[in-house]
């Protein structure tokens, strides 16, 4: 649908169907259209000061005409959406390049239901080519929180599942918690794979009544149901070549889990109220926080659905079992928030030892949310511990460090974002605790967490774990002799 400041440029030599079109693109509500017939394409290109939410190219004296026209778009706004019309592509009316920078084709004569399904194509591709170019949609590095944020070995074996199945067609079962960054694997898996210059289209099983989920799935035809006042795409033909994410499958209701089954295994479907077979290709990816194990156990899900959906399972990790990850997590939430202009803040050591204390039931959406509100009640300040939600200072009333304590060779300034310091060794020393610690212990903790990183980074090579500790070989295996530390005869 259209947004509030978008705009759609219309170029069309047809003077009746331009006319047309425009009519029919105010009459949806589009803020601002411009329309011109080709030769004049410069001076409207010229006076348009608003982000274009898709471009309609018709009827073109001349093919060269469209070319520069085409330059031109992609200079101001290279993803900007390109829709054409079939007749015209039919009778020759476009170059190689601009039909393959075409996102689809609109027939004439259109009605206003089609140019609805359009704007909404249009839309779904910028979004998707927002994220995927900028990892926030709003123009930022490409790294940028839309990559797995974190360095715990869970997140490290996520994003290596990820690369081994993102380049197949196999489909994929994304299991977790809410809010733990579920439909940003699925969103990485689109990205690294083959389809990504397609549309990624998401949808949510558990915020659609079922009644509803067929249509929105698989589309409908006019009359189909009452309400049904035209025919519509469903996310199946919207995602055509791309990426469909389905979204808490668990919810889904064993109707359409049947009808799911009949896609996935013929690739065929009929929108509602329609004989007519549709051919699909699209990659699911599915998601949910539920035990599909135990739902089929119980009779609430289809085992064959199970095994057709799980062919590549990834697990995401709930964030209290990768702690270590917070600051660096706290850190890019910042980033993003600076990056839009909504403000900054800056956290102590004891607010960053607070957050990695909590349980965090809400996960990476809870952490997200609890960063905002920060931002908003101390605009570019500095959050002590005691500036926390109550709920985080009843937990760690007394912050301490002890051997049951997170290790912290993270928390740095770099990382925790903490205002610098006239003393050079401050801001990365964490502080002592009121009530004193165990020296001798803490530092062996410290040590003992320093030395499973270098293997595990080192995949249990103790020369390469040795030298990134700068320590000789044999008092590395003297320090993980006194420590317990298990090695095999690879290692050494």
């Amino acid at each position: 649908m259209p947004t509030r400041d978008s705009a759609v440029l219309l170029i069309d030599d047809n003077d009746s169907r331009r006319h047309e079109l425009q009519s029919i693109l105010e009459f949806i509500d589009v803020p601002k259209v411009w329309a011109s017939n080709c030769s004049a394409w410069e001076q409207v290109i010229t006076c348009i000061d608003q982000p274009l939410q898709a471009v309609m190219l018709g009827e073109c004296s001349s093919p060269e005409l469209l070319d520069g026209l085409l330059r031109a778009l992609k200079k101001k706004d290279p993803i900007v959406p390109i829709l054409l019309f079939r007749e015209c592509s039919d009778q020759g009316g476009y170059s190689d390049q601009v039909a393959r920078e075409a996102i689809g084709y609109l027939e004439h004569p259109i009605k206003y239901k089609q140019m609805i399904n359009g704007m909404q194509q249009a839309q779904i591709y910028r979004e998707n080519r927002e994220i995927t170019q900028s990892g926030t949609g709003r123009g930022s590095s490409p790294e940028l929180f839309r990559s797995l944020v974190g360095n715990s070995r869970s997140i490290r074996q996520v994003r290596k599942l990820i690369e081994q199945v993102a380049i197949s067609d196999a489909n994929v079962l994304i299991l977790g918690e809410s809010g733990t960054g579920k439909e940003v694997v699925a969103r990485n898996l689109h990205y690294y794979s083959t389809r990504r210059a397609k549309p990624f289209v998401p949808i949510n099983c558990g915020a659609i009544p079922a009644d509803l989920l067929e249509s929105e799935l698989f589309g409908h035809e006019k009359g189909a149901f009452t309400g049904a006042i035209s025919t519509r795409q469903g996310r199946f033909e919207l995602a055509e070549g791309g990426t469909l994410f389905l979204d808490e499958i668990g919810d889904m209701s064993l109707h359409m889990q049947v009808k799911l089954l009949r896609v996935l295994q013929e690739r065929t479907f009929e929108r509602v109220g329609s004989n007519k077979s549709i051919t699909s290709n699209v990659r699911i990816v599915a998601a949910t926080h539920r035990d599909l194990e135990q739902a089929i156990a119980d009779g609430r899900f289809r085992e064959d659905l199970y095994y057709r959906l799980n062919v590549f399972p990834i697990e995401m990790p709930p964030l209290r079992e990768r702690i270590e990850d917070i600051p660096l997590l706290v850190s890019e939430l910042i980033t993003r928030l600076e990056h839009d202009a909504r403000g900054s803040v800056r956290l102590t050591q004891g607010t960053m030892m607070g957050l990695c204390r909590y349980s965090w039931p809400g996960n990476v959406r809870e952490l997200a949310n609890l960063v905002e509100r920060l931002v908003i009640m101390f605009p570019q300040g500095v959050v002590d511990f005691q500036d926390l939600p109550a709920k985080f200072r009843e937990l760690t009333d007394e912050l301490s460090i002890d051997s049951g304590a997170i290790e912290l060779p993270m928390m740095s300034s770099i990382v925790t974002r903490e205002m610098p310091s006239l003393d050079p060794l401050a801001d990365s020393m964490p502080r002592l605790p009121s009530d004193g610690l165990d020296l001798k212990e803490y530092l062996a903790n410290l040590e003992r967490h320093f030395i499973q990183q270098a293997l595990d980074d080192a995949d249990g090579i103790v020369a390469h774990a040795a030298n990134r500790l700068r320590l000789r070989r044999t008092t590395l295996v003297e320090k993980m002799r006194k420590y317990g530390m298990q090695r095999t005869e690879e290692m050494m």
